[in-house]
């Protein structure tokens, strides 16, 4: 048996349940994995809230690492006691989960569980959003909401390493500084009486930015779309605050002819080489010292709920990590 975390409802945290299910076996072209420690996203509370359709009960999570414990018919390139990451594994929330081979990262030695199990998910869409979804070139500046988040401190030392600079929005004194010390070169707290638009105008003599990275979503992407000069960049790729209701295109026109995007990692990591491809930026970062996974806050895997409570309430910076 395998012991995992269940949604058995659509609901707030509460209806995680932590318990024994059969051990999963892999198919074709996938392999067995004895879990290390699972990433937890904002994804995993769309799917457990209901904001993304979903069967109820199921087991939580889709990214983690651990340890080949059994490959499946078809797999040559991976081996029983391979070190592996994953940003597509549903059923993460595990001690044993089943991921497809084509999702498979080769973790190197010396990284730890804590920080393989944050690298997939955060980092891979730190690193598409900053090259596919608005490619950042040398000179731009990029308006990162949350930005002390795992995402944010990922996307704002990536940006920083193409050459643009970057104004990162934070809830904190505490967030500002580390977003300050992964490379922003202005930082300022959002919130109530915050005027977001008029402080980027201000930081930019009134031009606005090239691109706005917004995870964040109703709360702030009307400021963010404001924000934003002639012929930039809206990528819109999360909802903490509540997704953003529907709005009349012709906004864009009269923004600026702005171009708008609503991506997913999964678009940008169809392919084992795209996959390959990006991970290997995110490796090469870390292994050159430019590119720091901090990992905020871990929890037990039976502590779930408090893991899910502590991210929808904006307590955490970096990410959080779930260990078995």
């Amino acid at each position: 048996m395998t012991q995992a975390v269940r949604a058995m409802q659509a609901g707030g945290p509460e209806v995680l349940e932590f318990g024994e299910i059969e051990t999963p076996k892999p198919g074709p072209g996938e392999v067995l994995v004895n879990v290390e420690a699972a990433g937890v996203n904002f994804i995993d509370t769309y799917r457990r809230s209901g904001v993304y359709p979903m069967e109820y009960p199921h087991v939580v999570g889709v990214e983690g690492t651990g340890h080949i414990a059994e490959v499946g018919e078809g797999i040559e390139s991976w081996s029983v006691g391979n070190r592996v990451a994953w940003h597509e594994g549903p059923g993460s929330y595990a001690t044993q989960v089943v991921v497809k081979s084509d999702f498979l990262l080769r973790v190197p030695e010396g990284v730890s569980p804590e920080v393989a199990a944050a690298m997939p998910m955060q980092g891979l869409t730190a690193q598409y959003l900053a090259t596919g979804s608005h490619e950042i070139k040398p000179g731009q500046t990029a308006l990162v909401h949350a930005g002390a988040g795992g995402v944010g401190l990922l996307l704002t030392q990536i940006i920083k390493h193409l050459g643009g600079n970057v104004i990162s929005t934070v809830s904190t004194d505490e967030k500002a500084e580390l977003a300050r010390k992964a490379g922003a070169d202005d930082v300022f707290l959002y919130g109530e009486g915050v005027d977001i638009t008029a402080k980027v105008k201000e930081l930019t003599d009134g031009e606005g930015v090239d691109v706005a990275y917004d995870g964040v979503g109703k709360d702030t992407f009307d400021a963010s779309l404001a924000s934003i000069k002639p012929l930039g960049s809206m990528v819109l790729f999360g909802g903490a605050s509540g997704q953003v209701p529907p709005f009349d295109i012709q906004r864009l026109n009269s923004s600026g002819g702005i171009f708008l995007s609503r991506p997913s990692v999964k678009w940008f990591t169809r392919t084992s080489e795209e996959l390959a491809k990006r991970s290997a930026m995110l490796f090469n970062g870390v292994e050159h010292g430019w590119l720091n996974f901090r990992v905020g806050a871990t929890f037990p895997l039976a502590d779930a709920a408090d893991a899910h409570r502590a991210l929808e309430g904006r307590k955490t910076t970096g990410k959080v990590v779930l260990t078995v």
